[in-house]
């Protein structure tokens, strides 16, 4: 794993993303103007033995592309590392960055794309490019038992990696909603889906806490149906 996050680190992959993310780092939010921006690939992380991994979209401009660790320092991290710390799949319900104690119980977080886009739309070649990374990482992972899925592009990415290794049901038999939980064949984990909580789905009340717990509830369920470790 340590020699993929390098490689990721290394990538040429994305050069608009790439140009995006330095530039955010030299022209920095105001409130942040102190800081030093990570300001290029941001790296996936947690638990190498987790049985849950959480695939979100991509890094914030000023949030992981600022602190360096995916959800960390921006809103969309404070809703989901709280519901993670309320489900026991984290050992404290905040992320403000790199340094801040934060682990991950059992739980192992990424991305379908690595570097941070600009108005948190990268191109479907963006994504494609990213792809790699994210295929190689569960093939690292090798204990993984449930994968969520926030939003659809996650889950978009995920199914094209699945559907090359196992025989699915077409597209239109596994729409993305809210709650959608899917049984693949073996050897894929068990797919469930959430909202992204982007502060528009949290903020409109679309992604509750409530909401979000629900979906953990039944990842918890899933593991416990199994033999679980949770340090």
């Amino acid at each position: 794993m340590r020699e993929l996050q390098e490689e990721i680190l290394k990538s040429k992959a994305c050069p608009r993303l790439i140009r995006y993310c330095q530039s955010v780092a030299c022209v920095k939010r105001a409130m942040y103007r102190e800081q030093e921006y990570w300001g290029k690939a941001v790296l996936s992380f947690g638990d190498p033995q987790a049985e849950l991994l959480v695939v979100g979209l991509a890094p914030a401009a000023h949030g992981g592309n600022r602190t360096g660790r995916m959800f960390t320092g921006d809103r969309s991290g404070d809703f989901l590392f709280r519901g993670l710390y309320e489900a026991g799949f984290a050992n404290q319900p905040t992320s403000s960055n790199r340094n801040d104690g934060l682990k991950l119980r059992n739980c192992y977080i990424t991305a379908a794309v690595r570097w941070a886009p600009p108005q948190n739309k990268p191109t479907p070649e963006e994504i494609r490019r990213c792809l790699p990374f994210l295929q190689r990482e569960l093939e690292l992972l090798k204990e993984v038992k449930v994968v969520l899925a926030l939003g659809r592009v996650a889950f978009d990415a995920y199914l094209r990696i699945a559907r090359a290794q196992a025989a699915l049901p077409p597209r239109s038999e596994m729409p993305f909603h809210h709650g959608a939980t899917y049984e693949l064949p073996a050897p894929l984990p068990r797919l469930l889906c959430s909202y992204h909580p982007s502060q528009h789905n949290t903020q409109t009340g679309r992604l509750t806490p409530a909401m979000f717990q629900h979906v953990l509830r039944k990842a918890r369920d899933h593991l416990d149906a199994g033999t679980i470790r949770l340090n």
